[in-house]
């Protein structure tokens, strides 16, 4: 996916979210973040979506203005769906005033800017759109494409210099000598290698023999490698080889703590 279609495919997911959480209960619990409420999930995606919107439409060398100008979420939900929406809408309009190389700062550690947020607007907005359906108990569905890009947004987060930097407990955590782990989606084109090194975990696109390889649909894959669904609760999931280094993997792919 391209820049474009990435921003997108965030205005839709968000649209989706929008429509699920209007004018629901604000206190109901989120339990794939256990210390969410429903309000701080609206809260945490509108928010992200805003300071992306003004790291990029400003051109931000570095990030605190865009963090100290933190927009919070209306406390009535019933003005929840405007609020997102709008600021999908901001966030597109801001994309479309760049290009893919105009300088924007972002913490992947490899100066990736414009096309780095894009992606991060996808996957953000596809994974929380898991959160509020576990917790509002609607019918999560993606589809396979869309997925494997969800996919690749969380791994390729997972496993950037600056998420190893800046996580400290995880980088001690996936320290390793080479254990390789591959992850294959099977209704559309997505394979990953991943291989943990001393000083970080090195990711590949890739077909290869691995220590443990992970295969089955792109949207079982997502939520199970995004700790939105026990591995257990993913029957159509296929674990081959060391299932101890998948459930370490697993262990230290959370997103939100440290």
């Amino acid at each position: 996916m391209d820049t474009s279609a990435y921003v997108n495919g965030a205005v839709e997911q968000t649209s989706t979210f929008a429509d699920w959480v209007h004018g629901r209960d604000a206190t109901a619990r989120v339990p794939t973040c256990p210390k969410w409420t429903l309000a701080d999930l609206v809260d945490h995606v509108g928010a992200v979506q805003r300071m992306v919107t003004m790291l990029v439409g400003e051109r931000m060398s570095e990030p605190s203005e865009a963090f100290a100008r933190y927009v919070p979420a209306p406390t009535d939900p019933a003005k929840w769906r405007a609020w997102l929406t709008d600021g999908a809408a901001e966030a597109k309009r801001a994309f479309e005033s760049v290009a893919d190389d105009t300088p924007v700062w972002d913490p992947s550690g490899g100066a990736a800017g414009v096309p780095f947020w894009s992606r991060r607007l996808f996957g953000e907005a596809c994974v929380h759109r898991a959160d509020a359906a576990v917790a509002l108990g609607m019918r999560y569905e993606l589809a396979p494409e869309d997925a494997v890009a969800a996919v690749e947004d969380w791994l390729a987060n997972m496993t950037s210099a600056g998420y190893w930097q800046n996580r400290p407990a995880f980088a001690d955590g996936m320290r390793g000598g080479g254990q390789t782990l591959h992850f294959h989606a099977t209704d559309a084109a997505g394979e990953w290698l991943a291989r943990r090194e001393p000083d970080r975990v090195v990711l590949e696109r890739t077909h290869t023999k691995a220590d443990v390889a992970v295969r089955g649909p792109a949207t079982d894959l997502l939520l199970v490698i995004s700790r939105r669904r026990p591995l257990d609760e993913a029957p159509s999931l296929e674990v081959l080889g060391d299932r101890a280094l998948f459930d370490h993997w697993i262990q230290h792919m959370d997103w939100v703590s440290d």
